[in-house]
């Protein structure tokens, strides 16, 4: 019969991770960065349990996208009353929210289940190159897209 291995909570130790996202195409990275978050890097990968993975993505204005995503693309959101939709273009929302870009690409690639709602609080999104996590000594992450 065979066990799962599920290694015990007091050997895993919080690692951070700090991500550049001047000139990346945004779906490619935050399929990268959702599967860091989950911990899909570790040698000891168990799908059910807490990776203590964060990762803080900088320059979050400096997305690319291809295609004819800026004019095309639109994010929804509605109150749940009738007629309450309500839409916003890729193009605004970059210029007013650019780091709600990344975390909706992020949130939306995580599996969904009952960790779905601890998970995208570990990404930490800015816009410009600082950054409040410096004592956390992040380490540079570069991904090969």
């Amino acid at each position: 019969m065979n066990h799962t291995y599920i290694p015990s909570g007091k050997y895993k130790e919080r690692s951070w991770f700090i991500v550049d996202a001047n000139d990346q195409v945004v779906g490619r990275l935050s399929a990268q960065i959702a599967n860091l978050i989950q911990g899909k890097h570790q040698t000891m990968y168990t799908p059910g349990y807490d990776s203590k993975v964060h990762v803080i993505v900088i320059n979050a204005e400096k997305l690319r996208f291809t295609g004819k995503k800026l004019t095309q693309k639109f994010y929804y959101s509605h109150t749940g009353k009738p007629g309450e939709l309500k839409t916003k273009s890729l193009s605004i929302l970059l210029s007013k929210y650019p780091s709600r870009i990344i975390e909706l690409a992020v949130k939306r690639m995580l599996p969904n289940g009952f960790a779905k709602k601890d998970l995208p609080k570990r990404l930490k999104v800015y816009s410009g190159e600082s950054h409040p996590h410096q004592a956390q000594k992040p380490k540079q992450i570069i991904f090969s897209i």
